[in-house]
Formats: C-alpha cells, sequence, structure tokens
C-alpha cells in the first residue's frame, strides 16, 4: 500500500469512527438557523490527503517538485508559458510588478493606471516599486474603470494599465484595447478575483504581459494561501522568481536539483564582477528580493483544486443567476449583469441599492445571510492613500460606500441555502412595501 493510500485509509477510519473532520470549512452542515458565509475552500478529502502525502513522503518542506508541479498544471490549464507560485495573491502583486520594472528598466516616476475602487494590493506594489499609481474612477453600469476617463489620464510617463476586474466581471475589453494600444501601454493583469473569466471567448488574461492569481480560501481555487504570476515571457517569470526567492538568480528545486549544473545549466562559474575563482550561483543575488516561497503541501493542495476549476466555474455561475433574480425583484436594487462579449467566472454577485444598502445589509446579516462591502470603495479616502489624489475626483468609487455591497457565489454556497436567501429576501420585500 503507497503512502497516499495509507493516508487516505486513515482519514476513512477517522470518518467511520464518527469524526467530524473538516468542522470549520465553510457552510458545512448549513442548516436553516445558522451563518450562510460568502465563501470559503471548495474542497473534500482529497485535498488534505494530497497534502498530508507531501508532508510525509516529500524531499522539500518549502516549494519544491508539488509546486513545480502546480506551476506547470497551472499554465496548461490557463494557456501561460511559465509561471512561479508564490505565498500570497499579494506577493504575486508585489514579485511581478517589481519583476516587470526591471525587465522594461521603467524608471522611478513612470505611472501606471489603476482603479480607484478596488484592494489595496493592487496599488501597492506600484508605491512600493517606486512608481505612481494613477487612478480612474468606476463606471456605476458596470462598476468597473470609467474607459472614458482612461486615456485623460495618459501622459509622457504613463507605461501601463494595470486591470483588476472586480468580482471577476469584465469590462468593455474591445474598447480598453483600443486605448491602450494606440498608446503604446503594456497591458497587466490583477487576475486575483477573474480566474476563468473571458472576453470574446478568450482568458482576460490572454493579451497580458504578466498576470497574477490568488489562492486565498475565498477565490476560485485555494491553496491555502498562495498566489501564480505568469507570463509568455520566460524571462519575467524568471526575474520574479528570483524576487521572491530571496534575489537569488538560481532556484534549481526538485528533480531539477539532481541535475549537475541546476536548472540554469550554469551553476558553477564565474559570476561574480572582479571575482576570478568560480562561485555557486545559487549563492548570487542579482536583486534585492524577498522570500516568499509557498509550502510545498500548497502544490499538492493546488493540484487537487485544478481538477475542479471546470466545476467551480460552473456553480458560481449558476449561483449568480439564481441569485441575481432574487435580488432583482427588492424595489431600488439592481444586480450587475455581464456584458454581451462576457463570460464572467463571478467571485460574488454584486449589488447597487440606490436608497441606500445599510438598512438591506443589516437585515441580511441579522438573517445569518454574510455580505462584504465592494471592498475598500474609494481607495484614495482610506488613512494609509491620502495624499496620492484628491478622492473629490473619483465620485462614483466614493459612493460605493453608500450604494454596493457583494454576496458570494462560490460553490460552497447550496441550492437550499439560495432557498433560504429567496425566503428572506421575499420577507424583506413584504416589509418594506409595508
Amino acid at each position: 500500500m503507497s503512502i497516499n493510500e495509507k493516508v487516505a485509509s486513515f482519514v476513512s477510519d477517522l470518518q467511520s469512527d464518527g469524526e467530524n473532520l473538516f468542522p470549520y470549512l465553510a457552510n458545512k452542515d448549513w442548516k436553516p438557523g445558522k451563518q450562510i458565509f460568502y465563501s470559503g475552500p471548495y474542497w473534500d478529502e482529497q485535498e488534505p490527503i494530497a497534502a498530508i502525502t507531501t508532508l510525509l513522503k516529500g524531499r522539500w518542506l518549502p516549494a519544491g517538485e508539488e509546486v513545480n508541479k502546480f506551476e506547470a498544471g497551472f499554465g496548461k490549464k490557463f494557456g501561460h508559458d511559465y509561471s512561479v507560485m508564490v505565498n500570497s495573491g499579494s506577493s504575486a502583486n508585489l514579485v511581478m510588478i517589481a519583476a516587470l520594472k526591471k525587465y522594461f528598466d521603467w524608471q522611478d516616476g513612470d505611472e501606471i493606471l489603476v482603479c480607484a475602487c478596488g484592494f489595496p494590493t493592487t496599488i501597492n506594489p506600484i508605491i512600493q516599486a517606486g512608481l505612481k499609481p494613477v487612478f480612474l474612477d468606476i463606471d456605476m453600469s458596470d462598476l468597473n474603470w470609467d474607459l472614458d476617463m482612461l486615456e485623460s489620464k495618459i501622459t509622457d510617463r504613463t507605461v501601463a494599465a494595470f486591470s483588476s476586474p472586480v468580482l471577476g466581471n469584465p469590462y468593455d475589453f474591445d474598447k480598453f484595447f483600443d486605448i491602450i494600444d494606440r498608446h503604446g501601454l503594456t497591458y497587466i493583469a490583477d487576475n486575483c478575483d477573474s480566474l476563468g473569466s473571458k472576453w470574446r471567448g478568450e482568458l482576460l488574461t490572454k493579451k497580458a504581459i504578466a498576470s497574477s492569481c490568488s489562492f486565498y480560501p475565498a477565490h476560485h481555487i485555494t491553496t491555502i494561501e498562495g498566489g501564480m504570476v505568469s507570463s509568455d515571457v520566460e524571462e519575467i517569470v524568471q526575474i520574479a522568481r528570483s524576487f521572491a526567492w530571496w534575489g537569488r538568480g538560481c532556484y534549481c528545486v526538485g528533480a531539477q536539483n539532481k541535475l549537475p549544473n541546476g536548472v540554469c545549466g550554469n551553476r558553477f562559474d564565474r559570476w561574480l564582477e572582479g571575482y576570478e575563482q568560480d562561485v555557486d550561483h545559487k549563492y548570487v543575488f542579482g536583486v534585492q528580493g524577498y522570500n516568499l516561497k509557498p509550502a510545498d503541501l500548497q502544490g499538492s493542495i493546488g493540484l487537487v483544486q485544478l481538477t475542479k476549476q471546470d466545476e467551480i466555474h460552473r456553480v458560481r455561475r449558476f449561483n449568480k443567476a439564481r441569485l441575481h433574480e432574487i435580488f432583482s425583484k427588492i424595489p431600488g436594487a439592481r444586480v450587475i449583469e455581464e456584458k454581451e462579449h462576457a463570460e464572467t467566472s463571478w467571485f460574488g454577485v454584486p449589488i447597487v441599492y440606490e436608497y441606500g444598502k445599510h438598512h438591506l445589509v443589516n437585515y441580511l446579516e441579522k438573517n445569518g445571510i454574510q455580505t462584504r462591502n465592494y471592498f475598500a470603495g474609494n481607495i484614495l479616502m482610506h488613512p494609509g492613500y491620502r495624499g496620492l489624489d484628491n478622492p473629490k475626483n473619483f465620485p462614483n468609487a466614493s459612493a460605493v460606500l453608500d450604494n454596493v455591497f457583494f454576496l458570494g457565489c462560490s460553490p460552497v454556497i447550496t441550492v437550499p441555502m439560495v432557498d433560504y436567501i429567496e425566503q428572506v429576501v421575499t420577507n424583506y420585500i413584504k416589509e418594506i412595501k409595508k
């Protein structure tokens, strides 16, 4: 019996003994009266079995053979030639922007276009790399970039547009590319919310010079924590990996470590200027990097999650359609729709409530239905971002705080839960009509 089979048998024995395995997974054993969490890890015994097996059997505790396999599998699934896994989606953005700055030789103060409404981890790496974020407001029709504002924000210092469709919903990518292509800008994709989303049948990352992804438990697939940087340009991923691996230029891991000269083919060579002796390239540091490696067991979890991605995509779209129908019945509520040429892998269900969201949100939460803000709203209103621009220049991003929230639509939300949500909404409509 293999180690994997022994671990599987052990888990099966625990279950047959009546042990309540994974009791804290989102919405496990839900029944009316218990809270409906907006998201959480969508997994079963397969993921822990894979993780435990890797922990017991693997030669590597940090990133090694299983992470290598996951990087390759992720690239094959989502059409990337090269990928590097890191310890979070935030870290993915950090090393991706740093790598692109080095690859393109961007200078301090060069500008990258971003949205004023979203999550801080799209903004932070730009600032941390010495670049300048230039903000756009959102369009209330889809809560994405105001593309009519885009061209007016481009200057002779603008080098890239860093796109992050919030909750996975693509904006008009035809119009977007028409503008940035005419101005020769680089397209960077923050794909943390939108894994699997498409425009005109192509993944949103298809035309990106590089893209990032998050594997936080609330996201499409999870490795507990984790992130990925992907590109069809090998050098960009090599630089990103170097930033994630202390800054060194050689990362001979897994089976590759068995090669006499390592993966780079030059492990022992003269790499230090002014030093005539051979040195070990694994300990030559080409950039001022970090230690942002994942654990190898996360790679094994990711490999299992990849086999469920198509189902996850399908169920998210199914749940969104049902919740869209339910909440559209509330007077004054508008559920955001995908555009004609989009196929959205929904992260959540965005709702605009013209009468102010707080009464509805409080009612849902009181009845055990978890909601979330449309993330930061206007990021420029937050203490850590004051001074980057005037928040009053972005009124729609500010309006989000009063009028927009979202519900979960992940596969951890089951049909009985949606039925319960429908009943709660029906009761709410009766109450406001009194």
